[in-house]
């Protein structure tokens, strides 16, 4: 089959061929029978299992290890569990710019793969060699080895690179498997970010219980060796789905078309705008190759002015100057990124909150009792955070089988609810975890300074449950607003600037923890002593409570103000065609 371009497939059968710009693995128009879909999405939901079970393996486990075998204090530690976290979901930045702009998300992800496991065999030669064990004798061991803190840090950030380039090139290339303008690939493409979801917890779930178990009881090198045998088998299992996975071919840097509208618009900052968008410079659909046009839209209008057309421009100039003449469609690609920043910012305090639940939730669960039933088995203390997967996974479910089918048949909308309104939904119960995690530590507190003997580890539950019911809602919600909503040459970038609000949130939690650590301490008494029994947890979830509940009425405001993405044609998942007079509805 002979390669051919979307403005060419006019009169072929798009039950047949798959006209979305992606390719085969020869390189020709997709077959869409044998290509795609969610003969394809297992493959990469495989991966992503795997990689998220050694993820989880590592870092429910990190303030732990930190403060039992590199003896770091609970405040030093949660920051470093934070600045790791926060790097490892800032790399994706610089790993979706990669993949969208040179690599393709393939590539990218078998070679982000590599250095993850890479990672992974560094951190058991951490554990093994006898020159970077922490000590000879562990049982005896206060003060680690340097060599063993560099190498071991080195390992977990190897994991963050890893990562970096790992998560937002699968999780788009996932993605890339639907057709946005085939109605039966739409729909299905609206269940995948929660079946995405769905194996990521299930892998959650196995690396907060059986590894972290192998790591409580057996050793640490055991469970080391299980996730480099985990995370190489699922790379063969990704190779093996090569003839039936779609492509995006790179199209060079995303950002340099959004510099050329800044200075094409700067240019022109004196001329005047058409009283009629239609003046605006545009491409024809024929000639459109690669993405989809864009609808013109009345916000932001100085960017407008750089598609205005001077007098020596014309439409039917083939290759304008892109430093002096910018597209609609481009112009439009710039606003969407712009209208995104405010979303970014307010989901931040959100993130704070789900930062707690690796760090601080843990150590409070190395405080209580973690015996179950009366046969003395005792739970390791990150497994707890099992019950977070869980309650994403009910929500997921609930959300995919139930909330949405009730919502379409009420509203008639063909999603159920919008993104913005699933995302905002979890930041409600975002703020109802804090509280129950202050009351909890309260009871905990009281019941130390009485002497008596301490709770059941399941009091954390309702904390942990209800997180992670939020996790569904929010995390998925961002998930799929970020890839959705980006210009489509940016889809792993999109994915990225999901990933970098959880990482600019644990950023955000360690300065939080600092200020008010210094802000307590000079009155008198800091909320964060050297261990939970010194500390005010519950004054902190307190706070972060108030934050979260005072940032969901600016998040309401923005989104009832905030317009989706509108593309010119058929309808895609949260766009709508162009309304005339090229208004765009507003959806909170």
């Amino acid at each position: 089959m002979e390669k051919t371009t979307r403005g060419e497939s006019v009169g072929v059968d798009e039950e047949v061929w798959v006209y979305d710009s992606s390719v085969d693995h020869k390189g020709r128009v997709p077959r869409r029978a044998r290509t795609g879909v969610w003969k394809a999405s297992l493959f990469i939901i495989a991966i992503e299992f795997s990689e998220r079970l050694s993820y989880f393996g590592i870092a429910t486990s990190l303030i732990i290890y930190l403060t039992k075998v590199i003896h770091q204090d609970l405040k030093t530690a949660a920051k470093s569990c934070n600045y790791w976290s926060g790097v490892t979901t800032m790399m994706p930045l610089l790993g979706g710019f990669l993949a969208d702009a040179y690599l393709g998300r393939f590539f990218a992800v078998l070679a982000s793969s590599s250095v993850y496991v890479l990672g992974l065999i560094l951190l058991t030669m951490s554990r093994v060699v006898p020159s970077l064990k922490p000590c000879e004798d562990a049982s005896t061991c206060y003060e680690p080895r340097k060599i063993h803190e560099i190498v071991f840090f080195l390992a977990i950030y190897l994991v963050s690179i890893g990562t970096g380039g790992h998560k937002p090139s699968l999780e788009s290339f996932g993605a890339d498997q639907f057709d946005d303008d085939h109605a039966g690939e739409r729909r299905k493409k609206m269940s995948f970010f929660n079946w995405w979801n769905f194996g990521l917890c299930s892998g959650l779930l196995l690396g907060v219980t059986v590894i972290v178990y192998v790591q409580d009881h057996v050793s640490w090198t055991s469970a080391d060796i299980v996730l480099i045998a985990v995370m190489a088998l699922s790379i063969v299992i990704f190779i093996a789905g090569r003839p039936v996975y779609r492509y995006r071919r790179p199209m060079g840097s995303p950002l340099t078309p959004m510099l050329q509208v800044i200075v094409a618009a700067f240019r022109k900052r004196n001329l005047d705008l058409p009283n009629d968008s239609a003046m605006l410079y545009e491409v024809a659909k024929s000639e459109k190759k690669d993405g989809r046009l864009l609808c013109h839209t009345d916000k932001l209008k100085f960017l407008d002015k750089a598609a205005i057309i001077e007098g020596d421009q014309t439409q039917t100039q083939k290759l304008p100057n892109p430093w002096r003449l910018a597209t609609v469609t481009r112009v439009e690609e710039l606003k969407l990124l712009i209208n995104m920043v405010p979303i970014w910012l307010a989901t931040l305090p959100f993130g704070i909150c789900v930062a707690q639940a690796s760090t601080f939730f843990i150590k409070q669960g190395m405080t209580l009792d973690l015996t179950l039933g009366n046969g003395g088995f005792r739970i390791p203390p990150a497994s707890i955070y099992a019950l977070a997967a869980v309650g994403m996974i009910v929500s997921v479910t609930f959300y995919d089988k139930v909330l949405v089918p009730v919502m379409r048949w009420i509203t008639g909308n063909e999603r159920g609810i919008n993104i913005l309104q699933r995302i905002g939904i979890g930041m409600i119960f975002s703020i109802a975890t804090m509280v129950f995690a202050a009351v909890t530590e309260e009871k905990r507190l009281r019941r130390v300074k009485e002497g008596l003997p301490p709770m059941s580890v399941f009091w954390l539950a309702p904390q942990f449950l209800i997180i992670g019911f939020g996790d569904g809602f929010t995390l998925v919600g961002l998930q799929e607003y970020f890839y959705d909503q980006v210009p489509d040459s940016m889809r792993s970038l999109g994915i990225a600037f999901y990933l970098s609000v959880m990482g600019a949130a644990n950023f955000l939690s360690s300065v939080l923890i600092t200020v008010v650590d210094h802000i307590t301490g000079r009155q008198g008494k800091s909320w964060f002593g050297k261990d939970l029994t010194s500390s005010r947890l519950d004054y902190f979830y307190w706070l972060l409570a108030a934050i979260t509940a005072a940032n969901l009425l600016v998040y309401v405001l923005l989104a009832r103000r905030y317009s989706y993405k509108n593309v010119q044609g058929r309808a895609t998942v949260a766009v709508a065609d162009c309304y005339e007079g090229d208004k765009l509805d507003t959806v909170a």
